[in-house]
């Protein structure tokens, strides 16, 4: 048995994780979502939203058996707690998420892609602090293979995204780099293009990359899947 601490992305929240937390069950483990600061029910305001904040966050309901699961923009604030604490995890899982480079921020990272297609679909707040993102774009962006009601569900769910959190250089050393890494790419994700998470992972071990033939919301179109990875992962620890 395992236990897993998943950590959503922009705009979502711990609900994301609704059909992964049983299914993860179903096999034997122990699974905890959480909401990073402003999101959910967390009530941060999203005016004080940090990168360190989120990591912080994270660690606060680690232990060090946890694995560790970042969905997206979560892959930025694992990796934070990872530098700060790796004693604290036994793992971390990307989950098509963004893999960090030392000196970067998440918006860094998004740019280094030679397609971004989730642009279209951001709508930044007249308070200058966070953004939205359009529900008419979300569906085909998020959850294209996602059931109806599923679909309808999630986009009534999502929220405003802190703008600061992903505009801040992440700091990562030896520390970070000393916890094991794991990685689960979506290779029908029309949110961060398959070929760039290949490529953020280029010279990882290959049994330490797994493949998805999913949306980015595997949590909801196959969460059962998704399980069996993250199974098949715990049991190479």
């Amino acid at each position: 048995m395992a236990r897993f601490l998943l950590v959503h992305g922009s705009c979502h929240g711990a609900w994301c994780w609704r059909d992964a937390i049983p299914a993860l069950e179903a096999l034997g483990h122990q699974a905890q979502a959480i909401d990073l600061p402003g999101h959910g029910n967390d009530d941060t305001p999203v005016g004080d939203c940090t990168l360190p904040g989120c990591g912080a966050a994270v660690l606060a309901a680690s232990t060090p058996e946890t694995i560790i699961v970042g969905h997206s923009w979560g892959g930025y604030p694992i990796s934070a707690a990872a530098e700060v604490d790796p004693s604290a995890m036994r793992a971390l899982v990307y989950l098509c998420a963004y893999v960090p480079r030392d000196g970067l921020s998440l918006v860094d990272m998004r740019k280094r892609a030679e397609r971004q297609p989730i642009l279209p679909a951001v709508v930044r707040d007249a308070d200058g602090c966070s953004i939205t993102i359009d529900p008419e774009q979300a569906p085909d962006l998020f959850y294209h293979d996602c059931a109806p009601e599923v679909v309808e569900w999630a986009v009534s769910q999502l929220g405003p995204q802190a703008i600061l959190p992903q505009t801040t250089p992440i700091e990562i050393s030896d520390r970070y780099a000393s916890v094991e890494r794991f990685y689960i790419r979506c290779a029908d994700d029309r949110t961060i293009p398959p070929e760039y998470q290949a490529e953020m992972v280029q010279d990882w071990p290959e049994d330490r990359v797994f493949q998805m033939n999913t949306s980015h919301s595997p949590f909801l179109s196959d969460p059962a899947g998704l399980a069996q990875h993250l199974d098949t992962i715990a049991g190479r620890l």
